[in-house]
């Protein structure tokens, strides 16, 4: 394959991955809702613990665990974001 090829392959996954990042938000306004009907706090660190020790346990690489685990700490910060805007309003506009 040339590099074209490859680029084209790489904005096909990237594609995907909006996709699923935006799926996984989607399960997170459901769990922001539950969260304020039940008073449960937003951050729970344990949860956060639980998500970064599976994601490095899933990973077979090339990427180090450490890129993985940096990667999901910023999937994780804009999740809490998302819940946030569920949990304590906000005026919804998409940012840019």
């Amino acid at each position: 394959m040339s590099v074209e090829d490859w680029r084209r392959k790489i904005d096909e996954i990237d594609k995907r991955l909006v996709e699923l990042l935006n799926e996984r938000s989607s399960c997170v306004v459901e769990i922001g809702r539950i969260k304020q009907t039940t008073g449960d706090a937003l951050y729970q660190p344990d949860r956060e613990k639980q998500v970064l020790d599976g994601v490095v346990n899933a990973n077979p690489g090339p990427l180090p665990d450490a890129a993985i685990r940096r990667l999901f700490e910023r999937i994780l910060d804009e999740a809490r974001s998302v819940e946030r805007v569920v949990m304590h309003g906000s005026d919804g506009k998409k940012e840019n």
